[in-house]
Order: structure tokens, then C-alpha cells, then sequence
């Protein structure tokens, strides 16, 4: 049964390895880099303006807007698992892509269609969404394919390049890793082309046309990737990772109480000869020795799976075990980032977006940190790289974990600045509405983090690829995006939980104020020796009876005095009236009452044009104080500043 196993172990490596002439290498990764550039043209811009789409198209308040997208992007993140799963185990990497990219595609028609079609959007209501029925259905079943179609992509995408190179060839090894800093570089040049392009699209023109326009980019970039099939290296799928760490948890739990060998060596699946290369089986550790009772060999030598696991499959729950807390290291920093993606491009709204004479659209904010990117991945690439990998001989010039180290500092420092712009922000707003800061105060945050996102996602995709056991690439490099689901979950959570507490404090407010004019009221009771008093103090202690009885000698009187009025008097006194208007009327040339009468319709004209300009000012302003007051009342745009607007 061992000497069987062994052999196909072997097998499956010789198969996994085999390195056909013409295939693999840059040329393969060429298809990947363009179809990562266009998909992620419109993803990126669409997750950037989408926050937009549901508070001006769907009526969500600013707090349901947020919810709802970084609720999209976690469930999107999410999903990544469930794509690299599947390409582990089931289908081949190029298979699995091209079937979730179609569910993506259908998903981005299905928002193009709502966006258009006028009887698809709700109607105004005045409360935090005013999405239900048939809108309801379209919506959140557009966005729910959305996430599993882009998910399942995102989980398979980097592991289809990356098979592309052997690992255990040095010069290779050099190029994988120069794979992931072009990869992140296609994905930031397609990102920069949706912020500015299809954003602007989106805003100033139509939502639809913005979707549309994500809909044919994502097409073609699906097919330029199937064109390249014959140029790569396809891994078979093998057995399902989680069923092979399920057998090990299993095991553990099984054997808890039973003693650990003297030796490793009594462990099943270890030989002498049990390495049959570096992707083959792997070498026991002595670390998490408790996970070593899963190989435990049964007294009656019944090797079944169900009874016992190798090795090799223990040391791969080993691996997995020693990636969480990288994993769990980077969420924090991640909600950062949702909480940028979200209230900062509201912030953004509230502040001079002009250049000039050019109006700059709020959501196109995050262009800046990507033309960052743009300059500092080659630059990294060409001339940091070179430098680090003489002084350490390390094939990336820094380790993975390194970078991802340097990439958290600089997260923590962009939060720093994001407080301080927001501090700036909400002075000049409480100062003068009218004249706020510049949009561009925004670039100092977003720069930074820019960079930070640079080192942390690419070290961090770099790391959980060269640490995975051989079936379980895909699926561990899911690992990365799961980091970004946990921390915009994480946001939502930070957002719900504030908005609530703030509610709450308003309303202990409002009871004190209340209160408080409660006992002001009995406090400024009048006193009865004022004239105010008398008057009130008389009031209260007079009889109905009295009261009733001065109110109809008062009616007697006005009617007597009518009464006493004649009514010739009265005729006499209208009929002078008319006659002195007609007088003056006939004494008064027709061309001056012409006159009079153009001047007057000139005059009213010029009143009602002014008046018009003076409400659409005055409207202006009213939407500009709401916003600003919605957004005084929700977290400022870094998860470590606690102010409030």
C-alpha cells in the first residue's frame, strides 16, 4: 500500500513538472498580464463609484451605501476560496477561470440593463434604502453574481501565471518573482485607466454606459486568455485539499489520547528514500507535534485513510497552520483600506474638486496612489531588486514577509495623515462652507497607502504561493484575498457599530434637552408681583361665567358701532374713490400707460430671473449643508481617528 502510494505521488510529480518546449515562461504570462489589465479596468473603477450608484441611482443613505459595497467587496474576497478549490481539485486553472468569468459577465449585463431601464430604479422614500420588489431582485442579484463571478476569477488568476515557472530552478525561481510585481502592475494600469475613463463615464454621463463599458473589457480580456491556451502549462487537478485537512483534524481528535512515537521515523509515510523531490513529499518538523498523531500507525497495520494519514499530508495542515497569523496580521490594515475606498471618496464629494477649470470627479481620488504604483513597481523592480539581491542573495532581494513588514508600517503611517487631513477637513467646513479645502489633500493618504499596498499585496501573493504544498496553490493563494474579505467585514462591523452608538448618544441628548427646558420652564414661571404676573394670576382665578359675559358685550359693542355707521356714508365714500381713479386714468396719455406697463413687465421679469437664480443657490447650498451634516455624522475616513464632524 506505501510502496503504491510512493508511486503515485511520483507520478503525479513527473506529470506536474513535465516542461513542454514552447510553453510556460513570460510569453504565457503575456495573456495573463492583459486579461488582469481589463478585467480589473472595470472591477476596480466599478467597486470605486459603486458607493456613488447606490446613494444617487438606488437612495441609500451614506451609512447603507457603505455597508452595501464593502459587504459586495468582503463577499467577493470571500469567494476567492471557493474558485481555488475548485481549480485544486476538480478543474484545470484555465477551465475554472473562463466559467466564473462568464457568471461575471452576466452579472455586469444585468447591471447595465437596471442601470438604464428607469422602471428598474426606486423611487425616493426618505429612509436609509429605498430598494424593494422587482428593483430589489435585480439589484442584489446582480451584485451577488458579480461577487461569485469576480471571486472565483481572483482565486485561480495568479496561480495560472505562476505555474508558468518551475520553482525549483533558480533562474526561474528570479522570474516568478518578477511575475507577481508585473502582475500587480497590470492590475494598477488597468485600475488607472477605469478610476479616470470609465468613472468619469459613469458620473458625468450615464451609470449604464459605465457598466457597459466594463462589460466589453471584461469580454475581450476573457478571450485574449483563452487565445493563449496552447502557450501554457496546465497542472492537473488532484485530490480536494480540504478533504486531506479534514482527514488530519479528524485523525487528531481520534488519536488524542494515544502516546507519540519515540521516533519520527514510526510515522507513516517517512523513509529513507520518501523524498522523491521538493514538490514530492514533504519533510517531517518538529513543530505543532500534537498534529503528528494523525500518522500515527494503527496496531493491526490497517492503512486506510480513514484510519491514518502520511506524512506529508500532516506537514501540509503544519503549513497552513504557520500562514494564519499572516493572514490574520493584515486585516486590520485592510479595513483601512475599505474605509478609505468608502468615506473618503464621500469625503471627496464635500470637497474643491476643481483643477482649474477642470472639474475632477470624486471617485477618480484613487487615481493618485495608483500613478504611485505605476512609477514604483518597475522601479522596485529594476533598481531595488538588484541591489538587495547582492547584499542578501536573496532571489526577490527581501523576503516575502519582509516586504509585507514594511508594507504594514506604511499603512499605519497613511492612517496618521488621514486623521490629520480629516481634522483640517471638518475645520474649514465649520469655519466656511463655502470654501473648502482642496480634493487633493486626499493624495497624501492615498500615496502612501498606495505604496504600502504595493509591498503587502505582492509580498503577501508571493508568500502564501511559494509556501503551499504543491495541491494546494490555488487555494492558499486565496489566502491573500481572504485578508481583504475579513477586513471589509471588519469595516462594516466598525460602521454599524458607530453609526449606532451615535444614534444612541443623540437620543441621551435630546432627553437631557429635554429635560433641562422642562425645568427652565418651571424655573421662569411668572411672578405674581410683575404686571405679567397680575395679568396671568387674574386670568386664572376670573370665572368662566365672567369671561363668557365681557366677550359678548364686547360683540354688542363692535355691532352698534356698524350700525351706527350709515350706509349712504359708506356708497358716498366709494363712488369718490371710483371717480377719482377714473380721473386720473383719463388725464394720463396712452403712450406713458403703455409705458408704465412695459416697464412694469420688464421689471417683474428681471425680479423672477433673479429670484430663480437665488433658489438654485439657495438649493445648492441646502444639498451641499445635508451632505456634509450625513457625513459629520458617520466615522471620518481612517478606522484610528476617533473625531466626529
Amino acid at each position: 500500500m506505501w510502496q503504491s502510494d510512493m508511486e503515485a505521488t511520483e507520478a503525479d510529480y513527473k506529470s506536474l513538472s513535465k516542461r513542454e518546449k514552447g510553453k510556460g515562461g513570460f510569453r504565457a504570462c503575456l495573456f495573463v498580464f492583459v486579461m488582469v489589465a481589463l478585467e480589473n479596468m472595470g472591477f476596480i473603477a466599478n467597486m470605486i463609484s459603486l458607493v456613488l450608484y447606490f446613494r444617487e441611482v438606488m437612495y441609500f443613505n451614506v451609512a447603507g451605501a457603505s455597508n452595501t459595497l464593502t459587504n459586495l467587496m468582503g463577499t467577493t474576497f470571500l469567494l476567492t476560496v471557493v474558485g481555488g478549490f475548485i481549480s485544486d481539485t476538480y478543474l484545470s486553472r484555465l477551465t475554472t477561470i473562463l466559467i466564473f468569468g462568464v457568471i461575471e459577465i452576466l452579472a455586469l449585463v444585468m447591471m447595465t440593463i437596471q442601470a438604464h431601464a428607469k422602471s428598474l430604479h426606486p423611487t425616493y422614500c426618505g429612509r436609509s434604502s429605498c430598494v424593494e420588489g422587482n428593483t430589489a431582485v435585480m439589484l442584489y442579484a446582480s451584485l451577488s453574481l458579480l461577487a461569485l463571478g469576480s471571486g472565483g476569477v481572483r482565486g485561480v488568476l495568479p496561480s495560472l501565471g505562476a505555474d508558468q515557472f518551475d520553482q525549483n530552478d533558480p533562474e526561474e525561481a528570479k522570474a516568478l518573482a518578477t511575475y507577481f510585481n508585473w502582475i500587480t502592475l497590470s492590475t494598477v494600469l488597468g485600475a488607472t485607466v477605469g478610476v479616470t475613463g470609465i468613472v468619469w463615464v459613469s458620473s458625468k454621463d450615464a451609470w449604464y454606459k459605465g457598466f457597459m463599458i466594463s462589460t466589453v473589457a471584461a469580454f475581450v480580456g476573457f478571450a485574449v486568455l483563452l487565445f493563449g491556451k496552447p502557450f501554457y502549462h496546465q497542472r492537473k487537478p488532484g485530490e480536494s485539499p480540504f478533504i486531506r485537512i479534514a482527514q488530519v483534524i479528524v485523525l487528531v481528535i481520534k488519536n488524542r489520547r494515544l502516546p507519540l512515537p519515540a521516533k519520527p521515523d514510526e510515522l507513516y509515510g517517512i523513509r529513507d528514500k520518501e523524498t522523491i523531490s521538493p514538490e514530492g513529499k514533504l519533510a517531517h518538523t518538529d513543530q505543532f507535534r500534537f498534529l503528528d498523531k494523525a500518522a500515527i500507525v494503527p496496531k493491526d497495520l490497517n492503512i486506510a485513510p480513514r484510519t491514518v494519514c502520511t506524512v506529508t499530508q500532516v506537514e501540509e495542515v503544519k503549513i497552513l497552520t504557520r500562514m494564519l497569523p499572516i493572514l490574520f496580521s493584515t486585516i486590520i490594515m485592510n479595513t483601512c483600506l475599505a474605509q478609505l475606498q468608502t468615506f473618503s471618496v464621500q469625503q471627496g464629494f464635500m470637497m474643491n474638486k476643481h483643477l482649474g477649470k477642470f472639474e475632477v470627479p470624486a471617485p477618480s481620488v484613487p487615481v493618485i496612489p495608483l500613478l504611485f504604483m505605476v512609477i514604483l513597481i518597475p522601479a522596485y523592480e529594476f533598481l531595488f531588486v538588484p541591489f538587495a539581491r547582492k547584499i542578501t542573495g536573496h532571489p526577490s532581494g527581501i523576503t516575502q514577509l519582509q516586504r509585507v513588514g514594511v508594507g504594514l508600517v506604511l499603512s499605519a503611517l497613511s492612517m496618521a495623515v488621514a486623521g490629520v487631513v480629516e481634522m483640517k477637513r471638518r475645520d474649514q467646513a465649520q469655519k466656511d462652507q463655502a470654501h473648502p479645502i482642496s480634493l487633493f489633500w486626499l493624495s497624501f493618504q492615498y500615496g502612501i497607502f498606495g505604496i504600502a499596498d504595493m509591498f503587502t499585496l505582492v509580498g503577501l501573493m508571493e508568500f502564501f504561493y511559494k509556501e503551499a504544498p504543491s495541491g494546494m496553490k490555488s487555494l492558499s493563494t486565496s489566502f491573500t484575498w481572504l485578508s481583504l474579505s475579513f477586513g471589509y467585514f471588519l469595516s462594516t462591523v466598525f460602521v454599524t457599530s458607530r453609526s449606532q452608538l451615535h444614534q444612541l448618544c443623540k437620543l441621551s441628548l435630546l432627553g437631557l434637552m429635554v429635560q433641562y427646558k422642562i425645568d427652565d420652564v418651571d424655573s421662569n414661571k411668572p411672578d405674581i408681583r410683575s404686571t405679567e404676573g397680575l395679568l396671568l394670576s387674574k386670568a386664572e382665578n376670573t370665572p368662566e361665567s365672567e369671561v363668557k359675559t365681557e366677550a359678548k358685550e364686547n360683540k354688542e359693542e363692535r355691532i352698534a358701532n356698524v350700525e351706527n355707521n350709515p350706509e349712504s356714508e359708506v356708497k358716498t365714500e366709494a363712488k369718490e374713490n371710483k371717480e377719482e381713479i377714473l380721473a386720473k386714468v383719463e388725464n394720463t396719455p396712452e403712450n406713458e400707460v403703455k409705458t408704465e406697463a412695459k416697464e412694469k413687465k420688464e421689471e417683474a421679469k428681471t425680479t423672477a430671473k433673479e429670484n430663480k437664480e437665488e433658489v438654485k443657490t439657495e438649493a445648492k447650498k441646502n444639498k451641499e449643508e445635508k451632505a456634509v451634516l450625513e457625513i459629520s455624522e458617520l466615522p471620518p475616513s481612517c478606522c484610528f481617528c476617533g473625531s466626529e464632524n
